[in-house]
């Protein structure tokens, strides 16, 4: 009898998230995850003294100045806003890295998609759309969300959105807002014409929300029993 693989349930999420965005028109991009401190954090408007430069939060590379491991997939927005004219579509799934402690939330690797448009007269309504058919298509058609007011250097105004749960808790799912004329200026890209809007999530997060997954580790300790329990 011939043996068969199985696809691990983190690859499962992601083929997903970029069939649902596949049907809204969004193209993938794919980044690489070396990244430098411009494209990392000097380009989305991070300011030389915020705390996530800090070696508490970055994978800096010894021997390599400005060189580090990604903390986002941002970096990959940037390098697509400098190469390619609006309207822009795209999200850009991938590994990132953090330095920080692990726990069955935390992880010093794990798995992002941000999405970002940019063109003429988009606004805060067309971001709730695309969220919100994210959320529904993925979680499913009964799911209640709530967007709040919430801080990244690289949106203004920035959102958090939280998901409601079946047993009425709220909890916060990913992060949004327009993109901030200065990361528009960054690249090139006139603010005074076109605005656009950026989000992220975290897809361990959200594969642990649906799949019922207690502890971010089990996606990476290799045990085959994972993979075959989805």
């Amino acid at each position: 009898m011939e043996n068969k693989g199985y696809i691990h349930i983190i690859n499962r999420t992601i083929d997903d998230i970029t069939k649902i965005f596949k049907d809204l028109g969004f193209e993938i991009v794919l980044g690489q995850e070396v990244e430098d401190e411009y494209h990392n954090f000097d380009a989305l408007n991070v300011p030389k003294n915020h705390p996530a430069r800090d070696m508490q939060d970055t994978f800096w590379l010894k021997g390599m100045p400005e060189r580090l491991l990604r903390t986002h997939t941002s970096g990959t927005q940037i390098r697509y806003m400098g190469s390619n004219k609006p309207p822009l579509k795209i999200i850009a799934p991938g590994k990132v890295y953090r330095y920080e402690a692990t726990d069955k939330t935390h992880e010093v690797q794990f798995h992002q998609c941000e999405g970002l448009v940019v063109g003429k007269g988009i606004n805060m309504g067309h971001l709730k759309f695309a969220l919100n058919s994210l959320i529904k298509n993925f979680f499913g058609e009964d799911v209640e969300i709530r967007l709040r007011p919430g801080y990244f250097p690289f949106v203004e105004p920035g959102i958090e959105i939280d998901m409601k749960r079946k047993n009425g808790e709220w909890i916060e799912v990913l992060g949004a807002g327009m993109v901030h004329p200065n990361v528009l200026n960054n690249v090139g890209i006139n603010p005074g014409e076109y605005s656009g809007f950026a989000f992220g999530l975290g897809i361990d997060r959200i594969t642990m929300l649906k799949y019922k997954v207690e502890d971010i580790r089990f996606f990476y300790e290799g045990d085959i029993r994972l993979t075959n329990q989805f």
